[in-house]
């Protein structure tokens, strides 16, 4: 197949899924996958997607956002490392706050044994929260269905009832002038107000999320200690001049 069909394929096939994985386009064009990795760096450089773990996805505005969902296929190990090593941070008896991001969905089981209470405005959550007996509170608010995430003012009345041990939220990008970000405001002012109630705060995110910003901010830099998977050396060092950074390694 010539390369500009093949590239005509793949972003047709990311305009009806906005997300597709490397596996996913050597079946649609039964190309190498070291043919499909090299187109997908072409279609990048010619800005015409974005290159992630195991595949690609749209090329998004600051205000566009993938669902629960789309998010949850990607990056799962690294997602999974962070979750296991973040709830070795949670103590006994804690009552922490847990946002409706994927990575936060990972931490939940590995919470099972440590009789911890849970405030969530993560839908996505109630299930596995309900399957591991945990003691659970779900705030009150408007759907937000694509990220399956509880916003709006009665989540913001509600969630200023409570104090936390730990607030654990997820962030769409991390950037280091402009801080931790996600693409909708109701959703940042949510997670705004959790970290200001919070007495160790957490931000768990996997390495796509760097450099990136997206359109409102959530929070500044040291505002939260940033748990990632993966690092460069020197980035790292740029990120520890405002604030504690912990990496966890394969």
């Amino acid at each position: 197949m010539l390369t500009a069909k093949r590239h005509r394929l793949i972003l047709d096939l990311l305009s009806q899924k906005n997300l597709v994985t490397i596996k996913e386009l050597v079946q649609v064009t039964s190309a190498s996958e070291s043919t499909i990795r090299r187109d997908l760096s072409e279609l990048e450089a010619l800005n015409r997607l974005k290159r992630v773990h195991g595949g690609a996805s749209s090329k998004h505005s600051a205000q566009q956002e993938l669902s629960f969902l789309e998010k949850s296929i990607y990056n799962i190990e690294a997602k999974q490392r962070i979750a296991k090593y973040t709830a070795s941070l949670i103590t006994e008896q804690a009552c922490l706050y847990l946002d409706a991001g994927t990575t936060a969905f990972e931490i939940i089981p590995y919470l099972a044994n440590k009789s911890v209470t849970v405030v969530t405005n993560g839908i996505t959550h109630l299930d596995a929260l309900q399957q591991f007996n945990i003691d659970s509170y779900l705030l009150g608010g408007s759907v937000k269905f694509t990220t399956k995430a509880i916003v709006g003012t009665k989540a913001l009345a509600a969630l200023n009832d409570y104090y936390f041990d730990y607030v654990l939220i997820g962030t769409n990008g991390i950037d280091e002038q402009s801080g931790y970000s996600t693409p909708d405001p109701e959703e940042a002012a949510v997670k705004q107000t959790a970290l200001s109630l919070g007495k160790q705060c957490y931000v768990i995110a996997d390495h796509s999320k760097l450099q990136q910003r997206s359109f409102a901010k959530i929070a500044d830099l040291s505002q939260a200690t940033l748990i990632i998977d993966h690092i460069d050396e020197n980035t790292l060092k740029n990120y520890q001049q405002k604030t504690e950074i912990l990496v966890v390694k394969a």
